[in-house]
């Protein structure tokens, strides 16, 4: 069985061919600055030894449907292709964002589903249209083909009521849908299923911690294969410091931007998601080049570092205290993979919880599971590689199939 995931973004489209037989991705790719002057659409067909044989096209590509139909002709290409018609692929799956209260698992789409998540996009603005535009024009390309929706925010259903509800009027809840749903599901779900099989034990027995920090940062408590609770809100704006994003703050701060500053409601939502964070802090979102100022002595880099660290620190703290008994803490996203120091300060200080690092298992170069923690700490800190595509293609699989 071969399935096509696709992530579609307000001028990309993300891509991977799976085959499912082996959980393996035959052709991965990016069609980028769709709509605008100049595009680029980025092919790869991964190969077992070398590199991957690759091509990339420069130029416009004037919408989303022209950028799928690109990508549909490369799948089948004479050089590049991986399968000999586009009939070969059995499901295409979509990321979806947010799903709101009405969908709890993966789901086949139809027009109800549709109509459905065009009712979220209050919630996720910069986010559901788009994958709706997905949705769209893959069901012109792909007629015939089941197409699945997978939810970043399903994982976190199994919240209870006393860790998504806010303390606001219950009416706000209850008409406007105003509580915590949390993100990063696919991700959360699939690195501590990932961290289950590594240490050799059930899921349905492990207590988990799972940190995914990429430009956008969660963090989730994870009971015995059950999200209990997690960072991110109604919006993946609240929690834990990000790329561009404040996190968590003091809720009347827009209200002092608003009238101190004079700054109107679409400059506080920019300034906040947008212009926050380590970009805020110190004038840049990308991590590496954080750690690089640090090194050499820049005290904002140093102060945001600092910042970011400790609020995750704050969040494991008390989701041991949520759990009361933890197995692991586990580390993925592309800073939680690669960035040793982020791991190391986040966990500093935490050796009354039974948490240690080994700073030369830490600091050693992999890109596979495997163990941080110190021999004498009674809490695993693993590093697990996320892949959310691969996710998004086993759930598609299961609802097809069922």
């Amino acid at each position: 069985m071969k399935i096509l995931v696709i992530n579609t973004g307000s001028s990309s489209i993300k891509y991977q061919l799976f085959d499912m037989e082996h959980e393996k991705a035959l052709a991965i790719g990016i069609a980028e600055k769709i709509g605008e002057v100049t595009g680029r659409l980025t092919h790869k067909v991964p190969v077992d030894d070398g590199m991957p044989r690759k091509r990339v096209m420069d130029g416009p590509i004037k919408d989303h449907r022209e950028g799928m139909n690109r990508i549909s002709a490369l799948l089948v290409d004479q050089v590049l292709g991986v399968i000999r018609d586009k009939s070969e692929i059995a499901a295409v799956g979509h990321r979806v964002v947010h799903g709101g209260e009405a969908f709890q698992a993966p789901t086949i789409i139809n027009e109800a589903v549709i109509a459905e998540i065009k009712k979220n996009t209050p919630l996720a603005p910069l986010h559901n249209p788009p994958n709706l535009v997905g949705i769209e024009v893959a069901r012109a390309i792909f007629p015939g083909i089941p197409q699945v929706a997978v939810f970043d925010t399903a994982f976190h259903h199994t919240m209870p009521r006393h860790a998504y509800l806010y303390a606001l009027p219950y009416d706000l809840y209850q008409k406007e849908g105003v509580r915590r749903y949390g993100f990063h599901g696919t991700s959360h779900a699939y690195v501590s299923e990932r961290a289950a099989e590594h240490l050799g034990k059930g899921l349905d027995s492990l207590n988990m911690i799972t940190i995914h920090l990429g430009n956008g940062a969660s963090i989730a408590a994870i009971e015995k294969g059950r999200c209990i609770d997690t960072s991110m809100g109604m919006t993946p704006l609240e929690g834990l410091v990000m790329g561009t994003r404040a996190g968590d703050l003091d809720p009347a701060l827009p209200f002092f931007l608003s009238r101190h500053l004079k700054m109107n409601l679409d400059q506080i939502d920019g300034l906040l998601n947008k212009q926050s964070g380590l970009k805020g802090i110190c004038g840049t979102n990308d991590m590496r080049e954080v750690l690089e100022r640090r090194k050499s002595g820049d005290d904002r880099a140093e102060a945001a570092l600092d910042i970011y660290t400790y609020r995750i620190k704050k969040y494991i703290g008390a989701y041991i205290a949520v759990l009361g008994i933890v197995d692991a803490i586990v580390f993925t996203g592309g800073i939680g993979e690669n960035a040793p120091i982020v791991r190391e300060l986040s966990c500093h200080g935490l050796t009354g919880f039974g948490i240690s690092i080994d700073r030369e298992k830490n600091n050693a170069v992999s890109y596979d599971i495997r163990e941080i923690s110190a021999a004498d700490s009674n809490i695993k800190v693993l590093v697990v590689p996320t892949n959310e595509e691969l996710k998004i293609a086993q759930e598609t699989k299961k609802v097809v199939t069922f």
